[in-house]
């Protein structure tokens, strides 16, 4: 597997849109769960180990079952796989909003790959559902179109679980950036745990694959969709 790929997979200049999701530390500084360094690093591991590792298993599963390609029968492109995937996910993201969320990010991250790696296996994941797909099923698509394997997917989604909100951070609680730094460096250990675990789960049923949640999480999304946003959609 080449690096190239997989660190543009996971630069965050990447134009998928995470840049305008919090990915619920808005909320959670707004309840005042999350106010300094030490909270905010609580705050990114539980992300890391529940839903960070949910989608890390999900995008690597994505990966794992497309890096084939596509089978092209007599009904056309077949992605029974993919969509068996998107509607597990889907299944496993109880918040209407946080689902509108995922499916906006899929989009997107297909929208910007699409430039890079064009091809019919991108064309149709994007039709798996008609507000895109999941972001985790979006990205193992993308991750088998550019050559990064399963675990290299699993990886930049776990880590992208972490560093999306932490790059809020500083915006959110005026902390230093590289105290941010310091803080996501202290995860780069749990990471590797996570993207590890994510990547075995991959191998295993569908219907079996990780289902961990966060209701906190969940329940900040549906108060930022009613109205309670400043400066991010998530």
């Amino acid at each position: 597997m080449s690096l190239i790929p997989l660190l543009l997979l996971a630069d965050s200049r990447l134009p998928g849109g995470t840049h305008a999701h919090s990915g619920g530390l808005e909320a959670a500084v707004a309840a005042g769960r999350v106010h300094d360094g030490e909270t905010l690093r609580a705050f990114l591991l539980g992300r890391l180990t529940g839903v960070g590792f949910t989608a890390a298993a999900f995008a690597a599963a994505a990966a794992l079952e497309l890096s084939g390609g596509l089978v092209v029968g007599e009904r056309g492109v077949q992605t029974r796989e993919a969509a068996a995937l998107d509607a597990e996910y889907d299944a496993r993201t109880p918040s209407p909003a946080q689902r509108a969320t995922s499916r906006a990010l899929g989009r997107h991250l297909l929208c910007a790959v699409r430039a890079g790696w064009p091809g019919v296996l991108l064309d149709a994941v994007a039709g798996l559902h008609p507000d895109g797909p999941h972001h985790p099923i979006a990205f193992g698509a993308a991750a088998a179109v550019a050559g990064v394997d399963p675990g290299g997917a699993a990886e930049a989604v776990a880590l992208g679980s972490v560093t999306g909100p932490a790059h809020a951070a500083p915006r959110l609680l005026g902390l230093d950036p590289d105290a941010v730094t310091a803080v996501l460096a202290s995860l780069a250990a749990q990471v590797e745990q996570v993207a590890a675990a994510a990547a075995k789960a991959a191998r295993g049923p569908v219907e079996e694959l990780p289902a961990v949640g966060a209701p906190l999480l969940e329940i900040a999304a549906q108060q930022v969709r009613g109205g309670q946003v400043r400066f991010f959609v998530s």
